[in-house]
């Protein structure tokens, strides 16, 4: 074995040692009286075929903020060069060569929106040529390039990132640039990236006219087209902030007594600021576009500085009392009839129907009729008995010691107004029970302004109640109608 092995190495010595040489003269053939400036076709007259190509290896960064697309690619360019053609059989069946670029004349292919600060990201690699003088020349690079990132539909987005490569001084009637493929870059060797996905990368090649010249250029525009995976923005922007929505709807279950209420409201609504500014930094700063994410957020924090406000609304409601305020007609209506019905709420006693309602209100008017009836009479009685309470002449026969039966008890009957007169004009024993009445009145008058304010104040917590019932179902219809309709708005939910 050993034998062997010697007898190998010392054959592929000797077919090196035979190599060297016809290599060394075949560049010094080549090269003596090669001109780098010269633009190598056998034809002046006609342009020069550049086929171009590249390989997409990977999405290194979308630099969303500054609006830049940085990856790693490899440029393929093929042309035929007119000056570099040999027969291999006289020089010894060499039939390629390395030869590093500057010794060369190679298109000056750019990227024309490049945004890297040398402008050319390539890494100058030899150019391989072949003895019927086609060359092929690979540079990997580096490449950053402008890209204009829209953020209409963000998270949920999809990016289309264009890389014009061009001739940077030769026009299209000396060189010309052609696809190498048809359906655009070779992404064979793509490394997936974790956060986006990448749809496809078509080609195409375009001829303009700049307004600088009269001549047509050629250029070979790849565009990169990528998906955002949504899985991660859905999990940590759009789940939290959800979630910190239906705690403030949870406020609205929350009793008022419990005084804890409005500060939960107001805890939520920084919580849910201090969150949208989080987001802000993600988002890119730009005034052509809201971000879709960017909608639901403030559409979100709406609703719960709204709730907040209403808090303060069900709070004020809950703790009036009714030495302060009066209860309004529309109120009653609205907040004790109308809606409490809709929403399906009733009172401990006191069932809340159509037909309740119905029948309150009629009953309402009835008595403001009757009220009104009573209140003309009362004024007419009142009219009366002060005629009648004037105290009759000395030598008439209408005094309290003269009652002839056909005397009028009221008219006889004088209401006291001071003890004076209760002394003078009743017995002791009228006194008393005179005393007691106003007693009595008193206190049933006291009795009945209770239990009117108790009433009051009942009938104002419950409106408070009704409210908070209220804005709970609203704002998680709203809740749910804004997630819904951002998730169905958007061109995609989930891309994992």
């Amino acid at each position: 074995m050993a034998p062997m092995l010697a007898a190998l190495a010392l054959l592929a010595l000797i077919s090196v040692s035979e190599q060297g040489p016809h290599e060394k003269r075949l560049l010094n053939s080549l090269l003596n009286s090669y001109n780098t400036l010269e633009r190598p076709v056998a034809n002046e007259s006609e342009p020069l075929e550049v086929k171009f190509g590249l390989t997409l290896q990977q999405i290194i960064d979308v630099d969303e903020k500054n609006q830049l697309l940085i990856t790693n690619i490899w440029l393929s360019l093929e042309w035929n060069d007119y000056n570099l053609r040999w027969n291999d059989s006289d020089y010894g069946g060499v039939k390629d060569l390395r030869i590093t670029p500057n010794k060369l004349w190679k298109p000056d292919v750019l990227m024309y929106n490049s945004a890297d600060e040398g402008f050319d990201g390539t890494y100058q690699t030899n150019v391989v040529v072949r003895n019927n003088g086609s060359c092929l020349y690979v540079p990997p690079g580096i490449f950053k390039s402008t890209c204009k990132i829209d953020i209409t539909w963000f998270p949920f987005d999809d990016q289309h990132c264009d890389m014009k490569f061009g001739s940077w001084t030769y026009d299209g009637n000396q060189l010309d640039l052609v696809l190498k493929d048809e359906a655009g870059g070779d992404l064979s060797d793509f490394i997936t990236n974790g956060e986006w996905y990448l749809i496809g990368m078509p080609g195409k090649k375009n001829t303009i006219t700049y307004a600088c010249c009269p001549e047509p250029y050629v250029d070979v525009t790849f565009t990169i087209m990528i998906r955002r995976r949504t899985l991660y923005y859905f999990f940590n922007l759009i789940v939290p902030c959800v979630l910190i929505s239906s705690m403030a709807l949870l406020g609205f279950t929350l009793p008022p007594d419990s005084g804890e209420k409005l500060t939960l409201g107001v805890t939520i609504l920084l919580s849910q600021t201090v969150f949208s500014l989080l987001v802000g930094h993600v988002i890119t700063k730009t005034s052509e576009a809201i971000p879709l994410i960017g909608t639901y957020f403030n559409c979100i924090m709406f609703m719960v500085a709204s709730s907040v406000v209403l808090t303060v609304v069900v709070l004020n409601y809950h703790h009036r009392t009714a030495d302060i305020h009066e209860m309004p007609q529309w109120i009653k209506t609205v907040f004790l009839q109308w809606l409490p019905w809709i929403l399906r709420m009733s009172r401990p006693g006191k069932k809340i129907t159509r037909k309740t309602i119905m029948m309150s209100n009629r009953m309402r008017e009835l008595e403001l009729k009757e009220r009104s009836s009573k209140s003309l009479l009362a004024n007419v009685l009142d009219i009366d008995d002060d005629f009648r309470h004037v105290p009759p002449p000395p030598n008439s026969t209408a005094s309290t010691g003269n009652l002839g039966p056909g005397t009028d008890f009221r008219r006889s009957f004088v209401r006291p107004s001071t003890m004076e007169d209760v002394g003078g004009g009743l017995g002791s024993h009228h006194r008393e029970l005179h005393l007691i009445l106003r007693e009595l009145q008193f206190i049933t008058a006291r009795m009945k302004k209770a239990d009117e304010e108790a009433e009051l104040i009942s009938d104002w917590k419950f409106a408070a109640m009704v409210v908070d019932r209220f804005c709970l179902f609203v704002f998680t219809l709203f809740t749910i109608i804004a997630t819904v309709a951002v998730l169905l708005s958007a061109p995609h939910i989930i891309v994992q």
